[in-house]
């Protein structure tokens, strides 16, 4: 058997329209429209997308990539997002985790040292 990749990933969002501006800002993701309840991701390097949450929503921890851990925080904050996680180390890299206003907690992890 192959090895199996990450193909896709969806969100759940309690505020579609919040979640679209919001990843929008802090990333400069776009979107394609598929009805009221989903909008696919464009610009995320990988492929994914959003839909509208039922009930309980149980979102996995997505992991982004940067090269300027810091001004990926300021875009995050700038953009309405709310740091859970401040900046740790951890093997491999610095990170931290942020909720944007969806309702979904992504981090955001580079492989930067912590400014001196």
């Amino acid at each position: 058997m192959s090895a199996t990749a990450i193909d896709y990933i969806e969100l759940d969002s309690e505020d579609m329209a919040a979640s679209r501006s919001f990843f929008a800002a802090a990333f400069g993701w776009r979107f394609t429209d598929y009805g009221p309840d989903y909008v696919g991701i464009e610009d995320a390097k990988l492929d994914g997308g959003i839909s509208r949450a039922q009930g309980e929503r149980l979102p996995p921890l997505v992991i982004l990539y940067t090269r300027e851990l810091d001004a990926a925080e300021a875009a995050v904050r700038a953009a309405g997002g709310e740091i859970t996680r401040e900046q740790y180390d951890f093997p491999g890299g610095r990170r931290f985790h942020f909720r944007e206003p969806g309702g979904n907690e992504l981090a955001v992890w580079s492989e930067q040292s912590p400014a001196a």
